[in-house]
């Protein structure tokens, strides 16, 4: 993965965790709800990880956070 790719994925997983604590859920709530371990999550949320994730992913946490997947990109150099 290039540098500036896993600054997107950073800032990404920086939303993530934003929209997650918005809607009063865990990491283990929402890892539950779709189905990936908390510890996946965590990696994705963590703003010193370079975890790449896949779009089924992506469109499993825009449906259960309710939000659009637009929401993910914006601002995002």
């Amino acid at each position: 993965m290039s540098a500036s790719h896993a600054e997107k994925y950073k800032q990404i997983g920086q939303k993530i965790a934003y929209y997650r604590t918005q809607r009063g859920l865990t990491q283990q709530q929402l890892a539950d709800e779709i189905g990936i371990s908390k510890s996946y999550l965590s990696k994705i949320e963590s703003p010193n990880t370079n975890k790449p994730f896949s779009l089924d992913v992506l469109f499993s946490l825009s449906e259960t956070l309710n939000i659009k997947i637009i929401d993910f990109f914006k601002d995002i150099d």
